[in-house]
């Protein structure tokens, strides 16, 4: 049976996200890990399908452990099909709320070598970055 890593209210905010232009910087809507490892993806957005297809590709901030998270793209069947060290799947922070733009994540990230969810961390990032003022999550109905 496949897990399934996506609810069908974040699959919504993920695939908005992915029909804007390329030039957004969105706030992360999930987190994915490993319960049996170090790799972790803060997700942003779901790019839509070449018609008659599924969507798959998301976009986000990628680590998987080696000390190197980078921006990119991965398969949400490929994560959905991973069986990690002991022999379970990967699951979906349910209480993960992204409080900053991806480039404050990612850069953060970049000066750990790590994904970091610190506050302090991603204060200093997002100063480095120059943002400002924050907005907050969309709220559980999906809207801001």
């Amino acid at each position: 049976m496949t897990r399934k890593l996506l609810t069908d209210e974040l699959h919504q905010r993920l695939l908005v996200n992915g029909a804007v232009g390329r030039e957004v910087d969105h706030v992360p809507v999930v987190r994915i890990f490993d319960p049996a490892g170090a790799a972790t993806w803060l997700l942003t957005e779901l790019l839509p399908a070449e018609e008659g297809a599924d969507p798959d590709l998301l976009f986000g901030l990628c680590d998987l452990g080696f000390g190197v998270p980078e921006l990119g793209y991965v398969s949400l069947a490929e994560l959905e099909a991973v069986k990690g060290r002991l022999g379970i799947g990967l699951e979906r922070d349910l209480f993960f709320q992204g409080r900053f733009p991806l480039s404050v994540y990612a850069e953060a990230a970049r000066r750990h070598g790590r994904i970091i969810e610190s506050e302090a961390a991603l204060i200093d990032a997002a100063r480095r970055l120059n943002v400002s003022r924050l907005s907050p999550p969309p709220d559980e109905s999906g809207t801001s």
